[in-house]
């Protein structure tokens, strides 16, 4: 759930207030502070951070220049922003594909605003996580990646996973609601789905289908909130979407 981010500032002089509302973010963490576009350049290779905050001044060109040539290095570029005490170089930054613009002073409220787009562009999935399921005297561990879906069963649930087998638990569908990664979410009164396995969602009949065996999966109208956050969720992953 971590980010990283790289700092390019020629002037040798970082601005610890920006530091300062970074250190707030805890799930933020800083790999390299470089001074040169080399320097940057190569921290970048060598740590591929999720977000470069870089200073400009009067040596914008050479940063400018940078970026370009990262991409004959990566295929995923990370998402640049730029920082100045003026106006002066964000049509450039705008050409350049930097991904969003600060202006110092820094005003907190921006920079929050900028933190969460970071967040809502590169959402971070939860790691993968094992729960223990008691049934008696066994004790079963399952991977939540394997999980297709909880389906309640009278005071029961049933955890269904991809290899098709089915697992049950002797407590009801709201015991695992909220204990379960945030990628499992409640679609219908009997049904908790894991949405990394959705392949389509139909609002006109209703459906979820998933991927491995295109099983359908009812949701109900009181949770078409949380269906329209799965749809939100996917399309903000998919690479592009079509009308």
């Amino acid at each position: 759930m971590e980010y990283t981010y790289s700092i390019l500032d020629l002037d040798n002089d970082i601005n610890l207030d920006f530091q300062e509302l970074l250190n707030q973010y805890k799930e933020f963490l800083c790999v390299s502070i470089s001074n040169t576009p080399i320097d940057a350049l190569d921290a970048i290779l060598q740590h591929k951070p999720d977000v470069v905050f870089i200073f400009l001044n009067e040596k914008a060109a050479e940063c400018f220049h940078m970026v370009s040539e990262l991409h004959q290095y990566v295929e995923i570029i990370p998402l640049i922003i730029g920082i100045s005490n003026s106006k002066e170089y964000a049509y450039n930054a705008i050409k350049n594909n930097f991904f969003d613009y600060l202006i110092a002073p820094f005003n907190d409220f921006e920079v929050r605003k900028s933190i969460f787009r970071i967040k809502k562009k590169s959402p971070k999935e939860s790691p993968s996580q094992t729960i223990c399921l008691k049934s008696y005297q066994d004790y079963s561990y399952i991977n939540t990646d394997e999980i297709l879906y909880l389906k309640a069963d009278n005071n029961a649930t049933d955890f269904i996973l991809r290899n098709g087998n089915i697992i049950s638990a002797f407590k009801t569908l709201k015991t695992f609601e909220c204990g379960l990664p945030n990628n499992f979410i409640r679609i219908h009164q009997s049904y908790i789905l894991n949405c990394n396995h959705v392949s389509k969602i139909s609002f006109g009949k209703g459906l979820c289908i998933l991927k491995s065996n295109q099983e359908k999966i009812p949701f109900s109208k009181s949770y078409r909130e949380n269906v329209e956050f799965i749809k939100s969720k996917l399309t903000n992953k998919a690479i592009f979407a079509l009308n």
